[in-house]
């Protein structure tokens, strides 16, 4: 190198600096298929995570909720959904159905989710949705059984506690519920490879108590149609577990942080890049939902999310492959 002048040797040395700086590494998306891929398959179902599987996803995203007979399974809703279940005779209900909590599982299964009601204002949101007559409500166990039929030893499993603070009899109380789940996760020997999450906070603090060192993500919203956080309002949110956002300044990430959680989850509307920078700075991730645009995706991605949450994992993986981030593996299952 004796032939190079001094300017070149010092270009070639901040090169190689920077080359290898650990900051400079590709930026990793955490890749969340939405109750497996609501847009493409029934929400919440077996085809719907084997289509997630078959996409390549980081993760699958569900929706947990406990029968009579203490199974925990996959379901959003608290109730039978008119809009996607069927009775025996191939009938959609007429009304929302039994409460699950309140039903044992082997009644459940009676029931067949495998498409939305056509006409349903539900169906407009997901006019690309297959059709998979005779499926059924899953439990936990089952969904943990399809990934490792499908040789996938890398996809995490971000599972929501669906409770509801100001309804109290639509499910398990806190405890009991955190309980019910952390026990079949430990039995399916899945514990380093999931995340809880939830909107009511009282199912993470005792997450946290009980499993450590299993991920809890804290779950946000302030809209019209869910008001979690409830700021400018005299006490703490029932959601939030005895913890009153205005304490924190009115900030998320703050609330969070003194929680004792590592993971931000808000709706995607709601962040902004001093939130997202701040929540890193505290050492959370940030992870939205619910997200199926490419365009609002790439703005998430250039802002410094973490992860995104989306009903539709080929868009997303889409949108990274040509921003050449890394995508997950794809690992097909019937």
């Amino acid at each position: 190198m004796s032939h190079l002048t001094g300017f070149s040797r010092l270009l070639i040395v901040v090169v190689m600096v920077f080359s290898s700086s650990p900051t400079l590494k590709a930026q990793e998306i955490d890749l969340q298929g939405h109750r497996g891929a609501r847009g493409l398959m029934p929400e919440n179902t077996l085809p719907a995570f084997a289509r997630a599987l078959s996409i390549g996803v980081t993760t699958l995203e569900l929706d947990l909720a406990v029968t009579r007979d203490n199974i925990v399974v996959v379901s959003h809703n608290p109730r039978l959904n008119r809009d996607i279940t069927r009775d025996r005779a191939g009938k959609y209900l007429a009304k929302d159905g039994a409460v699950i909590r309140q039903t044992d599982y082997r009644q459940l299964r009676q029931f067949d989710v495998g498409a939305i009601d056509p006409n349903a204002r539900y169906a407009a949101r997901f006019p690309n949705q297959s059709v998979v007559d005779g499926t059924s409500i899953p439990t936990l166990k089952q969904v943990f059984d399809l990934v490792k039929r499908s040789g996938n030893k890398t996809v995490r499993f971000n599972i929501e506690t669906k409770l509801y603070p100001e309804e109290p009899d639509l499910a398990l109380e806190p405890t009991a519920f955190a309980k019910a789940v952390l026990q079949v996760i430990r039995d399916q020997k899945m514990s380093d490879r999931v995340t809880i999450q939830s909107f009511d906070w009282r199912t993470l603090q005792v997450v946290q108590k009980l499993a450590p060192k299993i991920p809890t993500a804290y779950l946000s919203v302030t809209q019209p149609w869910l008001d979690t956080l409830q700021p400018g309002k005299p006490g703490a949110s029932p959601w939030l577990a005895g913890f009153d956002i205005d304490e924190f300044q009115q900030s998320e990430p703050r609330a969070i942080k003194a929680a004792g959680g590592r993971i931000w989850s808000p709706y995607h509307k709601e962040v902004t890049r001093e939130k997202i920078d701040l929540a890193h700075k505290l050492g959370l991730a940030v992870k939205v939902w619910t997200v199926n645009k490419p365009r609002r995706m790439e703005q998430l991605i250039a802002m410094g999310v973490d992860g995104i949450i989306t009903d539709y994992p080929d868009r997303l993986r889409t949108v990274l492959q040509k921003r050449d981030l890394p995508v997950p593996m794809a690992t097909p299952v019937k």
